[in-house]
């Protein structure tokens, strides 16, 4: 099986055209304020417009209003929601989009039963748990916690680097992979060299 890649946390239109000059199947956008990563929604829009076709647009958030989503979606046109906060089923599935569900790895957490609680989720996104911050922590967690027969695939992220991504892979045989500082030069600034190695190392396992 192909696993797919997805480079998250783009703010630049040269680090978005990168991504998918060496091969990312979609690049996440942050919605989140907190987020060092965040991108206001005009950038964002502007960025996809100049996107190359085949590159699946997701739009990140947490803990957001219906509103405040309704008005982005109004501006930016995503291809995919992602939800990274405590947000149940009809709150995710309200937009009439597709939606992914991010989970954290908590200790003792029965993965099966999250997944569910979404029956809508074209997928379950696996992070690592931190008490504070909702994603983006740069650690990984023990992969072997994760179930080989889920019902939806799944996509793996937290602490990913070209230096571990092959083993992972290996691990996991997710669906799909997520890194956003694992190929940073800066918070927000993807190193390309590092997008490339990385996407390298997905499909070399």
């Amino acid at each position: 099986m192909i696993v797919r890649t997805k480079i998250c946390g783009i703010t630049r239109l040269e680090d978005a055209l990168a991504a998918a000059k060496f091969g990312a199947d979609a690049i996440g956008l942050v919605f989140y304020k907190k987020s060092p990563r965040y991108v206001p929604p005009a950038v964002a829009a502007s960025i996809i417009a100049q996107l190359p076709p085949f590159v699946t647009t997701v739009g990140l958030f947490v803990n957001e209003s219906t509103d405040d989503i309704q008005q982005i979606l109004d501006i930016v046109p995503l291809d995919l929601l992602q939800f990274h906060g405590s947000e149940i089923e009809a709150e995710c599935s309200c937009f009439n989009r597709p939606y992914i569900k991010a989970v954290a790895m908590k200790p003792g957490l029965n993965v099966a039963d999250v997944v569910n609680q979404y029956p809508g989720a074209q997928g379950i996104l696996l992070d690592t748990y931190d008490v504070v911050l909702p994603g983006g922590t740069g650690k990984s967690f023990d992969w072997s916690k994760v179930p080989q027969s889920l019902s939806k695939p799944i996509i793996l992220a937290g602490g990913l680097t070209p230096g571990n991504i092959s083993e992972a892979v290996g691990v996991v045989h997710p669906w799909a992979v997520d890194v956003s500082g694992g190929v940073e030069e800066s918070k927000g600034k993807k190193d390309h060299r590092l997008i490339q190695t990385f996407i390298e190392g997905v499909h070399r396992v």
